[in-house]
């Protein structure tokens, strides 16, 4: 099974148990506007576009709470299906969405009270971090110094060149989480106070 497919199954399973109106790291979003998000992003490709882009977003939100009034079984069942045949994410599943849905698996499990992270798995990070070679750049590009992310292991990404270089150490899936914006991490900073302060306040939502 590839890492989306796991990943999906796992959160689908997990969608099953908290319930539709669980926390998630997606504040205000409970579970079923997450599932929702989930579903308009693979089924609905005229409200694609509103997910990043501000102008066309009422129209996302729309299609989105309509689908977040469904029955629960049913959006979970939408969710754990996957993507029709005629979604471009039918084709691409692996690499366009091993990421997002190991993100939104977290979201849900770590605004959960008592929640740890989970094992390292060598496949899935592996994966992932062949894409945080791509996508922390992204998240890092407004940082006024530089950053390095570093695993335990000593394999390292230098993810933004500049001065005064931080260097933010965990865990393959801590960092894919840090990366996108989530405070929920164990992670350890390293560097000049100030620098680290300011990669600390950087939005990396992506």
């Amino acid at each position: 099974m590839g890492l989306a497919r796991d990943e999906r199954k796992k959160l689908s399973d997990l969608f099953v148990q908290v319930g539709p109106d669980a926390p998630t790291l997606c504040s205000p979003w409970t579970t079923k506007d997450l599932a929702a998000h989930l579903v308009v992003r693979e089924h609905r490709l005229d409200a694609l576009p509103g997910i990043r882009l501000k102008a066309l977003a009422g129209h996302t939100k729309k299609v989105q709470d309509s689908y977040a009034a469904k029955p629960w079984t049913e959006l979970v069942n939408l969710v754990r299906q996957g993507p029709p045949l005629y979604s471009p994410f039918r084709l691409a599943d692996e690499p366009a969405n091993s990421g997002e849905f190991f993100i939104h698996h977290e979201d849900v499990r770590r605004a959960q009270e008592g929640w740890e992270p989970r094992p390292p798995d060598p496949a899935r990070d592996a994966k992932l971090w062949k894409a945080l070679a791509f996508t922390s750049k992204f998240a890092y590009r407004r940082s006024p110094v530089g950053v390095v992310f570093r695993r335990p292991d000593g394999q390292s990404i230098t993810v933004k060149q500049g001065p005064t270089p931080v260097v933010v150490t965990g865990e393959v899936g801590e960092l894919v989480l840090l990366g996108s914006g989530r405070k929920a991490v164990r992670v350890e900073f390293d560097g000049d106070p100030e620098a680290v302060a300011a990669v600390r306040g950087l939005d990396t939502a992506l």
